[in-house]
């Protein structure tokens, strides 16, 4: 949902008519691209002799659909390398697959008043294995955050609010981000947006989706932040390099060393993305 909200949002920054789930109009014009953010079962509503673009609110694997031998799908927008890699290789058919990001909204996810330097948010998205991490990763790291004298705030993916969220950004000095694997990683480039420094758990390794691994796809190697550079902040594999490295990013964060709103404005401005999703699905309106 929040790929389609946000490239509605460029297309309508940059002018660009767009009329949604239209399928009558879709049918009374031959050839016409469709253009299926996502929702698999939306490709079952296009008629025959459209061209799709499909993406990028794909399944976490090909294997969960079985359209991939009928369905007119001449274009895959992937949400970021490492996504891209594993459906290229997995994928039933040769389909054209092409990197697209949707946008964020900077204007709604940016600092509004002086952060607490003496607050930080864990954003717990760990979402397999907890009976293993809990212990072994996130109990520790919220131990040691009130050690060093920290507020915590811990905030748990699926158990909040938007606008609790976009609140709680506003009042902290920085972020530990906990997730398995991100494709794009909206929380955390929201909390990028609003100038609030990162620090993420990247564990790199196997993509691990129970529903999938080890059984029946072994792909490797995965991250849990596909943008991300110095500017934003700093990363550790798990608790032993996270002391490895916690004083360092704490102290860069009291220093103002980061600048990860400059990141976004630079990389995920909704007008910007929006025209390079126009840019990557052209040429299929050229052809049809």
């Amino acid at each position: 949902m929040r790929w389609f909200l946000n490239l509605r949002a460029g297309l309508d920054l940059i002018n660009v008519p767009y009329r949604l789930n239209d399928y009558r109009s879709l049918k009374r014009t031959p050839s016409a691209v469709a253009y299926v953010v996502g929702k698999p079962h939306v490709i079952n509503k296009i008629p025959a002799g459209h061209p799709i673009a499909y993406g990028p609110g794909v399944a976490a694997h090909p294997l969960e659909n079985e359209f991939w031998d009928w369905a007119e799908i001449e274009l895959m927008l992937i949400s970021c390398q490492w996504f891209k890699k594993m459906y290229d290789r997995d994928l039933p058919r040769a389909i054209p697959t092409e990197v697209w990001p949707a946008g964020v909204d900077t204007n709604l996810w940016r600092p509004l008043v002086t952060a607490s330097g003496h607050r930080v948010l864990v954003y717990d998205k760990v979402r397999w294995r907890r009976d293993e991490y809990v212990p072994k990763l996130i109990d520790p790291l919220v131990a040691s955050l009130r050690h060093r004298g920290l507020d915590v705030v811990v905030l748990r993916y699926g158990y909040y609010l938007e606008e609790d969220y976009q609140k709680i950004l506003q009042n902290v000095s920085c972020m530990l981000f906990l997730c398995e694997h991100e494709t794009q990683g909206f929380a955390y480039l929201q909390a990028l947006s609003s100038n609030v420094p990162v620090l993420a758990w990247d564990r790199g390794g196997m993509w691990q989706d129970p529903s999938m691994y080890p059984d029946r796809v072994r792909f490797e190697p995965v991250t849990s932040v596909p943008y991300f550079d110095e500017r934003c902040g700093m990363l550790f594999s798990d608790f032993e390099e996270y002391t490895q490295v916690a004083d360092e990013f704490f102290s860069a964060v009291d220093r103002g060393c980061f600048r990860p709103r400059e990141y976004i404005l630079e990389n995920f401005n909704l007008a910007d993305r929006a025209r390079e999703f126009i840019r990557l699905t052209q040429h299929l309106v050229k052809s049809a």
